[in-house]
């Protein structure tokens, strides 16, 4: 990946210079003003919050997205057990790398007696080694503010911080940085077809992100439909509703910053943030 800086500093370089002082609004002060804008991302903290309970309205069917730690159920989608605030799977490795953080920041925690089995059930839908007992030590690890400090790690680690990274190398805005984590959290970032970075790559063939001069909405189009075949590939993933009445409702307003108020649906439930 290209590093955000690059794209801002060459951003930077554009900004034009006074050469003489006027009376009349600053132009490069404007520049400047409308660069600053540009640059602030998903990561702002009021921004990411309003992803939080965006992805919990599509994982969980609620915006309580801090009420997530604890949940845990095997959902029937071949990737064993599903868990906690970003949904880490058993089956997928990113349990896993979750249950080997927290063990190394809190050794001889609940859950650290599952990492034998956790490391054989990867790749799987299997719940070998971890029934009958690890929902329920799952739920109790939960209640432990160093457990939810870890589910907070990974997430940002894995997910948000590659995604928000991409979209401001890509040069999209609020809007495009949540379209990418949303997609991440969902397909993960592997080598497969239906992987974040080739969902990407399948948009590239249709269109160019403002990093490379196309247009913003035409590009973000162009990867939610990348995304919509990728999710109808999988059976599990095949309701595409996160994205028909949620992320294209968002585009078409035009809501590029992912300004509340928000009004959307997911699988039928309707959601709003004021």
């Amino acid at each position: 990946m290209l590093a955000a800086g690059a794209l801002l500093g060459s951003a930077l370089l554009a900004v034009p210079v006074a050469a003489h002082a006027t009376t009349a609004p600053d132009p490069a002060a404007r520049s400047a003003a409308a660069t600053a804008a540009a640059a602030a991302g998903l990561d702002d903290p009021a921004k990411k919050e309003i992803a939080m309970k965006i992805v919990s309205s599509a994982e969980n069917s609620s915006l309580d997205w801090k009420a997530q730690y604890k949940y845990i159920e095997d959902i029937g989608d071949g990737r064993g057990y599903t868990a906690g605030i970003i949904g880490f799977c058993s089956g997928t490795g990113d349990m896993l790398d979750l249950v080997e953080h927290y063990t190394q920041v809190k050794p001889g925690n609940v859950l650290a007696k599952y990492l034998p089995a956790l490391r054989n059930v990867d790749g799987s839908d299997s719940h070998a080694g971890l029934d009958p007992n690890f929902t329920r030590d799952w739920a109790k690890a939960a209640q432990d503010a160093e457990f939810r400090k870890a589910q907070d790690h990974e997430r940002d680690r894995v997910y948000f911080n590659p995604s928000v990274k991409q979209g401001k190398t890509d040069g999209v805005g609020v809007l495009g940085q949540f379209i990418y984590y949303d997609a991440i959290v969902m397909h993960g970032d592997g080598t497969d077809s239906t992987s974040f970075r080739n969902i990407r790559a399948r948009a590239l063939s249709k269109a160019k992100p403002p990093s490379q001069g196309g247009n913003q909405t035409v590009w973000l189009n162009a990867f939610l439909d990348a995304r919509v075949w990728a999710m109808k590939q999988e059976e599990a993933h095949s309701d595409t509703s996160r994205v028909d009445t949620a992320q294209r409702v968002f585009l078409r307003k035009g809501n590029l910053n992912l300004d509340p108020p928000l009004d959307w649906k997911v699988y039928g439930d309707s959601f709003h943030i004021g």
